[in-house]
């Protein structure tokens, strides 16, 4: 049975930004989605209504310990002014798996996709005609318990809200710098790794900065136990091609299974590229770069889709891969993503949803 979704639409509608500065994450549509969750009631008062601030009192639970979880998914305008979305199933079921690690209560696959349906739906007109510009949509979850005290939440708000946005990174599909952190630690086994929780983001401001101060776009992540296993970019999975052969690091419970990396190994597969699934050091990629034997470095996500890395900065020395340029199967996998995204591309894996 589809949920009961009531619509409040504002009467102040926004001016619309300029398509052709759209930032990521910078600007918000007219509308967002609420549901309240509380134990005698279950999740109930599905509603759709104008965008604007919450009223939170300051003991509330997730500004203290962090109970909280999100998504991260985009809906594309085709030529023929069809919006489609992305696999929203998948996000829903890493929704779920989050909720599960964070004992936050569940909300069922069919809901957490109808409600992002039907909030796109609402604020339609703000899916970007722009090329190459996208509508992201971030549903989240937030325990709402005004207590201080360190245990579950017993009220919570799952909340989703859009925004217009250009690309990702200011380079666009042009190659980024990368740099590797060996001392602070993203995530270990048995913690938060393989889930969307804020506290795994907060913890990896530390290397972005020092990223960015070696102008370096992203910082990649080496494992808790050893820091030599090769786990993921900051706000991506990452990908190497060595010996033409396309590699990423398996999921151990400490990495992000990301949805754009299952696509991509998906579509590498339907490409006819060899694929490996694999445990891979730090030192095994340098040792690659020594030797020619690496011929590309890319990464996965849904802000950035795919972001090639034309440089390593490990231990003070930097490692240039493949001329500071994008590789072929970098950009045979961003065309053939993006061409099924926008509907360019015949849909052969049936991951794209229409919005009606």
């Amino acid at each position: 049975m589809n949920m009961n979704i009531s619509v409040t639409l504002t009467k102040n509608p926004k001016v619309r930004p300029d398509e052709s500065k759209l930032a990521f994450g910078k600007n918000f549509s007219d509308h967002m989605f609420i549901m309240d969750y509380s134990k005698d009631k279950g999740w109930h008062d599905a509603r759709i209504v104008p965008y604007g601030p919450l009223s939170l009192e300051p003991s509330t639970n997730v500004l203290h310990y962090g109970q909280g979880v999100f998504e991260g998914l985009k809906a594309y305008r085709t030529k023929e002014n069809k919006i489609l979305l992305f696999r929203p199933s998948e996000n829903a079921k890493r929704m779920q798996s989050s909720c599960e690690r964070l004992c936050i209560p569940q909300i069922p696959e069919d809901d957490i996709v109808q409600a992002i349906i039907e909030t796109v739906k609402v604020d339609q007109d703000w899916v970007p005609r722009a090329p190459g510009a996208s509508l992201y949509i971030r549903p989240f979850i937030i325990s709402t318990d005004p207590f201080l005290g360190v245990h579950p939440s017993a009220t919570y708000m799952f909340i989703i809200i859009l925004s217009p946005s250009g690309a990702y990174y200011p380079t666009g599909i042009n190659p980024t710098s990368i740099y590797v952190e060996d001392f602070y630690k993203r995530a270990s086994k048995g913690g938060m790794g393989h889930v969307k929780t804020m506290g795994n983001y907060a913890a990896s401001l530390i290397a972005q900065e020092k990223a960015l101060n070696l102008n370096c776009i992203q910082t990649l992540w080496l494992d808790a136990h050893d820091s030599k296993y090769i786990e993921e970019v900051g706000a991506m999975n990452v990908f190497f091609v060595i010996d033409h052969k396309v590699v990423t690091p398996a999921l151990s419970g400490s990495i992000l299974p990301g949805i754009t990396r299952k696509s991509t190994l998906e579509i590498a597969k339907s490409l006819g590229y060899e694929v490996d699934e694999k445990k891979i050091s730090i030192d095994d990629v340098i040792e690659a770069l020594k030797e020619n034997r690496m011929q590309e470095c890319f990464g996965t996500g849904t802000a950035a889709v795919i972001s090639p890395v034309g440089e390593l900065i490990y231990k003070d020395k930097k490692y240039t891969i493949n001329n500071n340029m994008i590789g072929s199967v970098s950009q045979k996998l961003y065309d053939t993503l993006t061409g099924t995204q926008y509907g360019r591309l015949a849909d052969k894996f049936n991951w794209m949803v229409e919005v009606e």
